[in-house]
């Protein structure tokens, strides 16, 4: 059971990041549908860049607010049209690789799956690590944004659950919050999971875990 110290420090953390990164892109990844499961890991691609948290962020919305929000949409948008987009919203340095990933991922996704990541899902026995294997596949997937899918997919794909990525437990870690998921999983309800770990990778980012640490 937590302790007074551990209670007031996720109480910061969460206060700071009122939302998941997913949330913050408008999805609600609890449904278990094709278009935020797919939206999420083309932001999951995004993220895995050399790049800012809150410039792949930017990406990940405009990509969704020009309605490449679906497999479909996707590999139906040209290169070019998701070059410019890429290109305008803080993604310069990669737009154009970005792009060719995009077209490869979506067409993949339809190919193997009918656009659908639920059937990827079940098509893996529902077993992480062949989930693990099957996303990797995507061009410009590595384990990163594996981590970063499974991050705030374990809210609905049950067998994920509890996990935690390398950058989260380190800041937990530093924080004296416990050594690995199990116990940060018992510091939150369930559904607050995922934002618990977005909170640490934000203070991390941020510079601010000595400071939160300190109070």
């Amino acid at each position: 059971m937590a302790g007074e110290r551990e209670k007031e420090i996720v109480r910061r953390l969460l206060e700071r990041t009122p939302q998941t990164f997913a949330g913050e892109m408008g999805l609600d990844l609890s449904k278990n549908t094709p278009m935020p499961l797919f939206l999420w890991l083309v932001a999951a691609n995004l993220f895995s860049a050399r790049i800012s948290a809150d410039q792949a962020l930017r990406a990940a919305k405009a990509l969704k607010d020009a309605g490449l929000t679906t497999a479909d949409h996707m590999a139906e948008a040209t290169w070019k049209e998701r070059v410019i987009i890429l290109n305008r919203n803080g993604y310069a340095r990669f737009d154009e690789k970005t792009s060719r990933f995009l077209q490869d991922m979506a067409d993949h996704c339809l190919a193997d799956y009918g656009g659908d990541l639920r059937k990827l899902r079940e098509a893996a026995g529902r077993d992480p690590a062949e989930e693990r294997r099957r996303l990797k596949a995507f061009k410009g997937i590595g384990d990163v944004g594996v981590d970063i899918f499974f991050r705030e997919v374990q809210v609905v794909w049950d067998e994920l659950y509890p996990f935690a990525d390398k950058r989260a437990l380190r800041a937990a870690q530093a924080l004296r919050l416990g050594e690995d998921a199990e116990a940060l999983a018992k510091l939150v309800e369930r559904a607050d999971y995922p934002r618990l770990l977005t909170a640490l990778l934000r203070a991390d980012l941020d510079g601010k875990i000595d400071e939160i640490g300190a109070g």
